[in-house]
């Protein structure tokens, strides 16, 4: 065994024993919601843009991205542009002619404006619309065309019934070895006022969804290793791995 492979041994136990630690799932959950309700999300940029993520979910999806090696990464919801513009600023390192396809019910002009004039806007697709309109899904497949491998990075409404349909919409473009990520399943954890005024919450939010989809679809599977590792997540059970391809 070489080094790297014996490290990653190591690691991947560590990230085991780490993830069957109740108590540390504990004190994360209860930080997580002191967190959530400072909007400690709000608090970084990438690139110039604010990105409204954990920062060990930005992590994940970097080691992610940079595993699979996409062609083409479909993203439902861009609020203010910044995780779009991660997702290209990791295709701009990968090189290839790798594009981000943004989907938002409303791309408000000044964030429209934004992420236009960005030195990586070239790899940037906007689609206004909802994200399980036919017509949108229609118009990103015409955008992602033939190139692959695709990941989704599904962060819009956060109802049990919108997610579920995205994923099934979505998941189409999936292939073997690569990823969906569902964003702010951890909705599903939280208490249920820190929902008030929100269709979703406990028992209807993106990780039903999840749990409701890998039930009637067998080509993804819920990767605990990187929730695993993280501790901190807006996506518990929400990084589905392909295991074949559609």
């Amino acid at each position: 065994m070489s080094d790297i492979e014996n490290f990653n041994k190591e690691r991947l136990s560590s990230i085991r024993a780490l993830h069957a630690r109740d108590d540390l799932t504990r004190q994360a959950n209860g930080l997580f919601r002191e967190m959530t309700r400072s909007r400690y999300m709000y608090n970084f940029d990438w690139l110039g843009l604010p990105i409204i993520q954990m920062p060990q979910d930005i992590l994940a999806a970097q080691e992610l991205i940079w595993r699979v090696r996409p062609g083409a990464i479909v993203e439902t919801g861009v609020a203010r542009g910044g995780s779009v513009i991660f997702s290209a600023s990791m295709l701009q390192l990968l090189d290839g002619d790798g594009i981000v396809v943004g989907i938002d019910i409303e791309i408000r002009p000044h964030n429209r404006a934004a992420i236009e004039e960005h030195p990586l806007s070239h790899r940037v697709r906007l689609v206004e619309g909802s994200s399980v309109d036919p017509s949108v899904h229609d118009q990103v497949r015409r955008h992602v065309g033939s190139r692959g491998p695709v990941m989704v990075f599904l962060d819009s409404n956060h109802t049990h019934e919108h997610v579920l349909a995205e994923l099934r919409l979505y998941s189409s473009f999936v292939g073997r070895g690569s990823y969906m990520i569902v964003y702010d399943s951890v909705i599903d954890r939280l208490p249920a006022e820190d929902s008030a005024g929100r269709p979703w919450g406990p028992g209807n939010n993106p990780r039903t969804a999840v749990h409701a989809f890998i039930a009637e679809n067998d080509r993804f599977e819920i990767d605990r290793d990187v929730e695993g590792k993280l501790l901190l997540t807006c996506c518990p059970d929400g990084f589905l791995h392909c295991r074949r391809d559609p």
